[in-house]
């Protein structure tokens, strides 16, 4: 028996890297898994990748109404949430000379906007007990140049995990994040303004983390699944650093 047989989980985000990793993860350990993408044609492929415990719902997190059509689609198929990995996120570089109000809005939308919406909708449809993953970084802790406004849309999430688990105490529902450190994904390449860049871009990267290479999205689905699990019932507020060691070392 999987860990999270019977259960239900919501994973954002879910057609590339962490979560898809994750998604993919979740569903071998038992659970049915609704996840959230923007492009239909990517979220299709996800989905056909998790295998038949999945329900894929496009959909983007800043977007208050298909927030709602994503937890429609939980209701009607007469389920209750045992597990939410809010993950959809992302950010770009920018300096603080060069950063505009549509970089700041796109990342506090998805990030911060994104996150909490995700979570304060899902609470009619979370059972007592339940466990909340919010995707956090190791940019909240570290002045990363140039990534300024993504650490501090990170460094609010992580402020979130604080209060929403003092606040969902008496429902027994778990609060916490998970900060991965550099991972090799999708979003690492889009960093870069070419395939050569993304490559000279990792190898900087990983000369950076103390364990020598970059993690990999299976590695930051596992601590996610030990969040999710019941080995981790006694923990709650808390930020887990999947790093190699670069924030901690």
């Amino acid at each position: 028996m999987g860990q999270l047989e019977g259960k239900t989980a919501i994973v954002t985000g879910g057609t590339v890297g962490i979560g898809l990793a994750t998604a993919q993860r979740f569903a071998a350990e038992g659970a049915h898994v609704f996840v959230t993408g923007r492009r239909k044609d990517a979220l299709d492929a996800a989905v056909a990748k998790i295998g038949p415990n999945a329900t894929g719902v496009v959909g983007d997190v800043s977007d208050l109404a298909d927030l709602d059509r994503l937890y429609e689609a939980v209701a009607q198929q007469g389920r209750r949430i045992d597990v939410l990995f809010a993950n959809a996120g992302g950010g770009e570089f920018s300096t603080l000379e060069q950063v505009t109000e549509q970089h700041f809005d796109a990342t506090f939308g998805t990030n911060v906007k994104g996150t909490l919406f995700t979570v304060q909708k899902a609470l009619p449809l979370l059972n007592d007990g339940a466990s909340i993953i919010l995707a956090g970084s190791t940019a909240a802790t570290v002045g990363n140049e140039a990534f300024g406004v993504y650490g501090a849309s990170k460094a609010a999430v992580r402020s979130f995990a604080r209060t929403w688990a003092a606040e969902l105490k008496g429902r027994a529902i778990r609060v916490n994040a998970i900060a991965p450190g550099t991972i090799d994904t999708p979003g690492i390449d889009g960093l870069a303004p070419d395939q050569e860049q993304a490559v000279q871009l990792k190898a900087f990267l990983a000369g950076k983390i103390p364990l020598g290479r970059l993690g990999r999205p299976e590695e930051i689905a596992d601590a996610v699944l030990f969040l999710a699990a019941d080995q981790s019932v006694f923990i709650t507020g808390t930020e887990l650093f999947v790093d190699g060691g670069t924030n901690q070392i």
